[in-house]
């Protein structure tokens, strides 16, 4: 399965804001949103950065409050790992974990469409399971399968 899939599935909606935003308005999206990281884009819809839970705990650690004053010019993460729709899910989560990051911007063709988390694509992964695991049991049921017999899968027929 490919990272477009779960984009089709979860949506491709992304919060962005303004390099010149503050630091408190990033956190009032992530709030309202309920959301880990904001793309940060230039009025002409380049990506510039992203602003994540991380860069906050990791300002405020520094700075205290006064960190919800600065733009986010100066505290999001420049250097973006992003991936490409194609990307197959396992190779993207494969790069979250050696990266230690939980958020990747969708990229086609320099083009934002979209944003995964590592929550999104394991969601992704577990209703993926829990669908072939049904497949199979149903496919046993119909080939007559006695109640009790253990598949593969780990489900009870």
């Amino acid at each position: 399965m490919v990272i477009s899939h779960v984009l089709d599935s979860k949506g491709r909606s992304v919060a962005s804001l303004l390099p010149d935003d503050s630091v408190a308005t990033a956190v009032g999206v992530l709030a309202e949103r309920r959301i880990g990281a904001v793309v940060v884009q230039d009025r002409w819809q380049k990506m510039q950065g992203v602003f994540t839970e991380r860069d906050l705990v990791r300002l405020l650690g520094k700075d205290g409050p006064a960190a919800l004053g600065r733009s986010l010019q100066g505290v999001m993460t420049r250097a973006v790992i992003t991936c490409r729709p194609q990307d197959r899910i396992e190779a993207v989560l494969a790069v979250m974990t050696a990266n230690k990051i939980r958020h990747l911007p969708v990229l086609d063709q320099d083009r934002l469409v979209g944003i995964v988390s590592i929550g999104d694509l394991v969601k992704y992964r577990m209703d993926e399971k829990a669908l072939e695991a049904d497949v199979l049991l149903e496919i046993a049921r119909m080939r007559g399968a006695a109640p009790g017999v253990t598949l593969a899968a780990g489900h009870a027929a």
